[in-house]
């Protein structure tokens, strides 16, 4: 059996559908998005709380697709020499997989964090789900994935959803907390379209493990170049409590997000994850951090985009 592949199910039933699973990896987001605003400020170094979280991800990931044996990608004919184009395609995945790693699963995350440390959730979380934006943008020359008019109606609705969530366009400066966040978001729209290239040959197990796993060499390398290494070594049991739970949800975050783009188009895909803004929101208002009286409206929208999504992505890809 296994585990992240490309025809996930439950126990032997039907293939989890791709967009199931982005809905999954949004409430994951969602409450990810939350609890990182707080744990990242229980650590005086956003860049080694980043690197306990990834850790502790880095391993469950490992773990979860050793015992499953989900690591197993495509294979070349035994006893057949290479040609030509396959050892092209080897190290286009190569270049596609250090990509990845060092940027996605790596330097994104140094400077997502190191801005969410200098900013609040709400519009963290907006410039965060801008990937939606971008990944269109690159979905068509890369992908070759259509953007129809209800592909555009829908992120239209995303995006105004959450501007009204954020408070409107003044609450959106960009300071110097929010361009890291939304420079990392540019790095990450670029990887989910090398990502969802390289699942075409490879399992999500594989391309998880290799994003976390390189993603956490790179992070301990930044740690020894700044000399902040010995902060990890000395953080104490509640920081490493909030990096526990906050590196359990990124596992599944990563797993849920690869297992998604194996399974269906990435703008639709990426759509759908703006609906983590709905649970960040939630949480907010539950815990007394926010209120739904002025988010309501933008609530709907990205909701009634989130559906829209569901209903036509299906479609559009069967089409």
């Amino acid at each position: 059996m296994r585990v992240w592949s490309r025809q996930l199910s439950f126990g032997g039933g039907g293939p989890i559908p791709g967009l199931a699973l982005a809905a999954g990896t949004a409430v994951i987001s969602g409450v990810s998005v939350y609890l990182n605003s707080y744990g990242v400020r229980s650590v005086p170094d956003a860049a080694v709380y980043t690197t306990a979280k990834n850790l502790v991800a880095a391993a469950v990931l490992l773990l979860a697709v050793t015992l499953w044996h989900g690591t197993r990608g495509a294979r070349s004919v035994p006893g057949a020499p290479p040609s030509p184009e396959a050892r092209r395609n080897s190290w286009g995945r190569r270049l596609g997989l250090a990509y990845v790693g060092v940027v996605g699963g790596g330097v994104a995350f140094i400077m997502f964090f190191s801005g969410l440390a200098q900013s609040s959730a709400q519009p963290a979380a907006f410039l965060h789900d801008t990937l939606v934006v971008w990944v269109a943008v690159l979905a068509w020359p890369f992908l070759r994935e259509r953007v129809s008019g209800w592909n555009l109606l829908a992120i239209g609705l995303l995006v105004a959803g959450e501007v009204a969530v954020a408070g409107g366009t003044g609450q959106l400066s960009m300071g110097p907390g929010a361009g890291l966040v939304l420079g990392a978001t540019l790095l990450w729209a670029l990887e989910t379209v090398v990502a969802k290239r390289l699942l075409g040959t490879l399992s999500p197990g594989r391309v998880a493990v290799t994003r976390m796993g390189v993603g956490v060499a790179v992070l301990l390398a930044y740690l020894g170049f700044t000399g902040s290494f010995g902060g990890l070594l000395t953080l104490a049991p509640g920081q490493w409590s909030w990096a526990l739970v906050t590196g359990l949800l990124l596992a599944a975050y990563v797993g849920t997000w690869m297992g998604a783009l194996a399974r269906a188009r990435a703008v639709d895909v990426t759509s759908v994850l703006v609906g983590s803004v709905l649970v960040t929101t939630l949480l907010s208002a539950a815990f007394g951090v926010g209120g739904l009286a002025t988010e309501g409206a933008g609530l709907v929208l990205v909701a009634a985009g989130v559906v829209l999504v569901a209903r036509m992505g299906p479609r559009e890809a069967a089409a």
